[in-house]
């Protein structure tokens, strides 16, 4: 296969916000070949004065990887161009299909090369805070297989952070929700991300480390959705909030 022409496929896609077919319908590759091929995306972005700023887990609900049959947290890149400013404004115009998920995000304060342990955590944690990411596939139906959606930056496109807040205890129990205009539209215990939000800052490392990715201080991690995620309404303000954490919000027009 040619992984760098998919590259530019999919880069083309989502600059686009033109839908493709999956890739898996006419080749077969490997998680590994996937992960080479969404490192070759972001290539691509950087390229066009745009840069890395963090990454983002997927499947950090053990319900959600049962049900997708995988074993492990999916991740993604975070771009520059991705950042979203709290109470601003996005274009459906540049999207394809584009769904909202309620987060909680981590900042690093400093450089993170190896896997780390929940002890170790307040050492390279600078603080956290209510996030919203939207997430659009590139591929019609948004259907596709696992390592589509790994090819595919794992449907990683757009995120607003709220204020940052000194980090708690503990993240457990805090109830998390999204809105449409005030509406709640899904909620959840933050629990629902791997049973302990700050889990997804270990994997992350481990993560990181194992696939060469450098992590480096003021970095941003979104730890993974809390719920399922919703499909955006245009003429729409989509809001999330964290107990204790805040609120988060951005007009889609």
């Amino acid at each position: 296969m040619n992984k760098e022409s998919i590259a530019k496929q999919l880069d083309h896609a989502a600059t686009s916000a033109e839908a493709v077919e999956q890739i898996s319908l006419t080749q077969q590759f490997t998680e590994d070949e996937a992960y080479e091929i969404q490192a070759q995306s972001m290539e691509e972005r950087y390229t066009r004065d745009d840069h890395f700023v963090g990454l983002k887990l997927g499947f950090t609900s053990f319900a959600k990887m049962e049900q997708m049959g995988v074993h492990d947290m999916i991740w993604g890149r975070l771009t520059k161009n991705m950042w979203i400013e709290n109470g601003g404004e996005v274009s459906l115009s540049n999207f394809i299909h584009p769904r909202a998920e309620p987060e909680i995000a981590f900042k690093l304060k400093k450089d993170l090369d190896r896997e780390i342990s929940l002890e170790e955590i307040p050492e390279f944690i600078d603080s956290c805070c209510t996030a919203i990411e939207i997430i659009d596939s590139r591929y019609k139906n948004f259907k596709f297989s696992l390592e589509d959606v790994i090819a595919d930056n794992c449907s990683s496109t757009g995120f607003i952070l709220g204020d940052w807040k000194p980090l708690p205890a503990s993240l457990n129990d805090l109830q998390m929700s999204l809105s449409f205009d005030g509406e709640v539209v899904e909620s959840d215990s933050s629990n629902a991300i791997l049973d302990n939000p700050y889990l997804s800052v270990c994997n992350a490392s481990r993560l990181a480390a194992k696939y060469g990715q450098l992590f480096p201080k003021g970095s941003v991690l979104l730890a993974g959705a809390a719920t399922p995620a919703v499909f955006i309404k245009p003429n729409s303000v989509v809001s999330a909030e964290v107990e204790t954490l805040g609120g988060v919000s951005v007009k889609v027009v």
